[in-house]
Formats: structure tokens, sequence, C-alpha cells
């Protein structure tokens, strides 16, 4: 069966407890800010000047027509041009009485001492002629007079105003790159601080070693570290030292990120927990500054456990990129943290716990003694660890009388933890979907059905030709993987679309170590059962083999390059297991010899497809029989092939018999060994 690749997330979901920071106050008591003086004063200096002024003696705006009026009836003492912009015009004793303006202040004889009216001028010298023509008939006409008048306020005020929003704006974007990228103090100038959240003994951790399934090996290398934190006694009476470092390795989605969970909830000691990239920043020196800031903090705290997560972020192997050579930010960042593992200094009762899967890329001296001691390999669980980790996620569902955990670890070979908690929760969604009140088997396998092969498309509409050839294309799959010895026996064929695919075909693989030339090659065979099944029944070929085209092409690759398995090239691979052949230009061997790797490559893909047409032919009738039921029903099981084709006369018995001793004495050993796991904390 094909292993999807997921991420680290585990074996068992928990709650994520929440965690302590580092640097965040003790108390969340608000202090007093002087902001808030500066907004009052600046509130008040708005406040005078628009609200400054007596409503009552305001003076009124009027229009053209009014002012006219007024002038001819010699009702103004004087019009004062403020500014040359607006004109604030003075009534006479006469005006002031015609106006009902009697509380306004006026002098001794009667005339306004405070504007009256204002006027708004939009030509000065159409002003002044309005003003001299409605004067014609006047014995004493009015005279403008200029006055230049200063507003200091609003002028200052058209200064602060903008420079105040700008200081607004300032200061909330520098507090939000402090929160953005120096830690809890919610400042830039704390950009070098570590990121790390804290666990310690006000934190709840919910996940202990029990939540751990299918690791049984790793578990011990852990277990031994935290008995060394609860028990230190024991082991340096001795002589022995505490490891600095354990560095968990193996693919996504085997649980390294979950141990270090249950190491948290059973160490009862300070656990920083942090990922790679948080060191990382665009500035340079911040991620050297958050390393030695994140030991001072643990030095403080020790005896305590530094988690990194995904190390690989910091770890890379110095000097492969050209282009930033030795003043990368990531290098000086991997320099620190060599030095605070195993420097000059001392850093007794810290121990770093890491987790990758690429720890082909690591530098060399981070993976060295005295640096990371241990390395834990965590690989995919085998039949007997997927049956465990069922049994974890499965405690919380609720499950019909025919769910065999056995079964379903047979089902599901390369499968990781976090894929077979998928399983368990797709196949609680598809029996609620279905309205169900517990779930059934045949609901796991609809979920493995639904993560191998995507979601089913049943209403994708397909011509009747295209239905034939991908019944017939499935079906030389199926009847090659049967027919061959070493070919994955099949379980279960569709030609229901799903995901991409137009059909889809399930397998079973063996379990097994090593491959030798022959099985790899009649596995090459059956890829190719299908495109031969169109060229036999057909006589011509269509595009719907292109996966598995590319499939047994890297196949066959694999066998002339890197296994050695072909007898013209012979015992030589050109594999790099360091990794720093991705960063050459160059290839490892000379353009004769990748002539010959190309020529062997296209002689093997040939031979299997014609292998798998002689094949074909030579069963047409049974093949015609499985794609016409295909054709009807859809789906096929293997019982199907053993009707048709009858019993594989090899079979896979001895397999079986082993599998079934292996989880047998894995259940017996559970239930006489005493528990070695440490209790919760």
């Amino acid at each position: 069966m094909k292993n999807k690749e997921t991420n680290d997330t585990g074996n068992q979901p928990n709650q994520s407890p929440q965690p302590n920071q580092p640097n965040q106050r003790p108390n969340n008591k608000r202090r007093f800010s002087f902001y808030w003086i500066y907004a009052i004063l600046f509130a008040v200096l708005i406040g005078l000047q628009f609200f400054g002024r007596d409503p009552v003696t305001q003076p009124k705006e009027i229009d053209q027509g009014q002012l006219i009026e007024m002038l001819k009836k010699e009702e103004v003492a004087k019009i004062e041009l403020i500014n040359r912009e607006d004109a604030e015009i003075y009534l006479n004793h006469k005006g002031l009485t015609y106006n009902n303006l009697t509380e306004v202040k006026t002098d001794s004889e009667g005339k306004s001492t405070t504007p009256n009216y204002t006027y708004k001028i939009g030509s000065l010298d159409r002003f002044e002629e309005m003003v001299e023509n409605a004067q014609q008939d006047v014995a004493k006409p009015v005279y403008i007079s200029n006055v230049r008048r200063n507003n200091w306020m609003g002028s200052i005020l058209e200064w602060i105003i903008p420079l105040a929003l700008l200081l607004v704006f300032y200061i909330i974007l520098i507090r939000g790159m402090g929160r953005g990228m120096g830690g809890g103090a919610g400042s830039i100038f704390n950009i070098g601080k570590s990121r790390a959240q804290l666990y310690d003994k006000n934190t709840n951790v919910n996940v202990t070693f029990k939540d751990v399934a299918g690791l049984e090996e790793a578990k011990v290398e852990i277990m031994e570290v935290v008995d060394f934190l609860k028990n230190p006694e024991k082991y340096t009476k001795l002589g022995g030292k505490i490891p600095k470092g354990v560095l968990l390795v193996g693919p996504p989605g085997t649980g390294k990120t979950l141990l270090a969970k249950s190491v948290a909830g059973e160490a009862n000691v300070p656990f920083f927990s942090l990922s790679g990239s948080d060191f990382v920043e665009m500035f340079v020196g911040v991620g050297a500054s958050r390393v030695r800031d994140l030991f001072n903090n643990a030095k403080a705290k020790a005896p305590c456990i530094i988690f990194i997560d995904e190390i690989d972020a910091i770890g890379r192997a110095r000097g492969k990129s050209a282009i930033t050579g030795g003043n990368d930010e990531r290098e000086s960042t991997l320099n620190q943290l060599l030095t605070e593992m195993d420097g000059f200094g001392t850093n007794s009762g810290v121990i770093v716990l890491a987790a990758t899967n690429r720890a082909d890329i690591l530098d060399k001296a981070l993976l060295r003694a005295g640096r990371f001691d241990r390395q834990i390999y965590v690989e995919l669980p085998d039949i007997v660890g997927r049956k465990e980790i069922f049994e974890v996620h499965m405690r919380g569902l609720k499950l019909g009388n025919d769910v065999d955990k056995e079964f379903l670890a047979k089902q599901t070979p390369g499968f990781s933890g976090a894929d077979i908690a998928n399983v368990c929760n797709e196949a609680a969604l598809m029996a609620a979907r279905k309205g169900k009140e517990i779930i059934e088997k045949q609901d796991f396998l609809d979920a493995v059905d639904r993560i191998i092969g995507g979601l089913e498309k049943k209403n994708k509409i397909i011509t009747a030709e295209e239905k034939k050839v991908i019944a017939y294309h499935e079906a030389g799959h199926a009847t090659t993987s049967w027919l061959l010895q070493y070919a994955h026996p099949l379980v279960k064929v569709t030609i229901v679309p799903r995901g991409n695919s137009l059909g889809a075909a399930w397998y079973l693989p063996e379990e097994r170590q090593i491959t030798t030339k022959e099985q790899m090659y009649h596995e090459m065979i059956a890829t190719l059962g299908g495109r031969a099944a169109e060229q036999v029944v057909f006589g011509q070929i269509s595009t719907g083999a292109l996966s598995d085209l590319e499939k047994v092409t890297k196949q066959a690759f694999a066998m002339v390059s890197y296994y050695g398995l072909d007898e013209e090239i012979g015992n030589l691979s050109y594999y790099d297991s360091t990794g720093q052949q991705d960063y050459s230009l160059t290839k490892p061997f000379s353009e004769k010899t990748a002539e010959t790797i190309d020529k062997r490559v296209s002689v093997i893909v040939e031979k299997a497809y014609q292998e798998a047409i002689a094949i074909l032919t030579d069963h047409r009738d049974g093949l015609s029989q499985l794609a016409n039921k295909l054709i009807e029903e859809e789906v096929i099981f293997g019982e199907d092939l053993e009707r048709i084709f009858g019993k594989r006369p090899w079979g896979n018995s001895e397999d079986e018999k082993l599998k079934n001793a292996a989880l047998k004495a894995a259940e017996n050993q559970k239930e006489n060994q005493p528990e070695q796991e440490p209790e919760n904390a």
C-alpha cells in the first residue's frame, strides 16, 4: 500500500496546555501611562480652538445683498479686512437697534466694539468696488481698513495634528513589531529574547509514555533520560554523566514530537519548547541572541530540557550556499548553538532534545558526541506497532463487534502513527455521516481507501469506451500481480474515479527489509500490466499509464545506478547519502557512463513490458472475464481473482504465520512483563 506522507503530529491527539513565557511579567497590573496626560492636553487645545468663543457674541456670516442693504441704510460703523480674506462688519447704534442686537458691547457713541457680521471675500477688487457703489448716495461713507491678524493657535495645530498622527502610527508600528518578533515584552528592543514556551510544574501536560505506542525501542532511550533527571544519584554514583543531547530522527508522522510531549509530561522538570524557525529572523544577529537568551533561561532553571523541533531549519551543513557565504544569519545562529551546547562554558543540567526528518543535511559538528550523544531513529511502525497504535486511538471511539485491530494492522502497511490517527478519525466521520450509532469494520476500510486513493467521484462523466479501457487497464494490473510470484498480492480493484485517478488497485505488500533484483523486476512487470493490457486487447495505448511509467522509470534507474543490480554497470552505486551531491553542478559519473545508464534503464523497462504482454496474451480469457466483471460491478476483490485464476501456488502462508506469531508474542510479552513506564507526572 502507498504511504501518504503527513506532518509529524504524533500518535495521540491531545489538547496543548497553555505554556508559561520565560520573559513574561509576573503580575498583570496595568501601569500608569504618561500618554494619557499628553492626550488630555491635546484635547484641551482642540477645545479652546474650536469651542473657546461665546456662541452669543460669535459673528454671523452674511451674503452680498445683506451687506449692500446695510451700507445703503448707513447701519455700518466700520469694515475691517482681515488678512485680505475675510471682512468683519461692525454696526453702529442704528444698525444694532434695527437688527435687535441690544446685548452687544458698545462704546460711548453706541458703536459695537466686537464684529457683528462676517463676509467671505472672493475677489478683493470686486469687494472694494461693491462697497463703493453701495455708498454712492451716502453722506458719510464707510471706508475699508486692512488688518493683519495672526492665528497662532491654528498655525500650531496645523503642525501638531499631523505630527501627532505620525507619532501614534509609529508607536503602534513599533509595538506590533515587538509583539511579532521580540517575544513577550512587546518592544522592538526585546527582539533578541527567546521565544521558547516553558512547561513546568504549574503547567498540566496530558501526554505520557502510555499514550505513545509502537515506539518501544525509542521509548526505552527516552525513558532513561527522564529517569536520570528524576534519580540522578542512580547513575552518578557509578561515574556516569547525563547525556547532553538526544536527536530524534525519522520519517514524518512517526511520533517524534509526541515523544517530546511525553517527556514534558513525565520529567517533572522545566521544559522549554520551540521550533528551529523561531531563531531565524531578517535582522542580523537576532538568531544568535535568542540562542544565548534561551540557554541563559535554561541554566537558571536547571535541571531542565530544551526541545527544538525541526532543528534542520538552523542546523544545515555550513558552507553549502555560495551566495550568502560565511555571513549567513543561519550559520551564525548555528555557531552560537554549537558553542552553547558544548563550548568553553558549562551547561550542567541542561539537556537538548531535538527532532528532524532530514538528518542527512545536518552539520557534522552538530551530530558529534558531546553535543548530541544519542541519535534515536523513530521508524515507521511494524504490524505489532500498528496494532498498538490502533488500540491507543480507539480508546474514545464507539466500536462495533466486527472491528478487528489485528486485521486493520495488516491492511495498513507503511502507515505512520499520524496516518493511523487519521484513519480512526475518518472512520468516525464516515460512520457519523451515515447516521450510525457505532463504527463498523467497513467504515475503517472505507477510511483507508479514502486516505490512499482519495475521495470517490461517482458523478464524473466517463464514456462507455473510456470505462472499458480503464477496466482492462486495471484488470491487467490485477492479472499480472496475481500470476507473478514476487508481485504484491491484490486486495481490491475499482474503476470508480478517486482523486486524480480514473481507477485504483490496492495491494498488500510484504513487509521485508531487503529486496532482491527479481522481486523488483516482478513489481515492474505488474506496474506495466495496465498499459500491456491496453496493447493486447485494443492494439493501441493511452495516456492513462503516466503514474505507472514514472514509477517503473524510477525503479529501473535505482536498480542500475543506486543498488548495483545491473550486470553492465556492475557493483557500483552513485547514490550520495550525505546530500552534498544536490549542491553539485556535475554528475558523479562520466558522460559515457550516463549513456550506458540510460540505455540499461530503457532495456530493463522494455523487457518488463514485453513480459507483461506475454503473460496477458497467455491468460487473455481470464483478463477478459476480470475486466467484464469490473465493468458490471465496478469493484472486485482478491476472491474474484482466485475464482478465475485459481490460488497462487506460492502464496503467503509463511508470511502470515510469521506475522501472527509476532503479534501473539507481543501480546504475551505485554501480559507477562511488569509495567516499566514511569508513573504519570
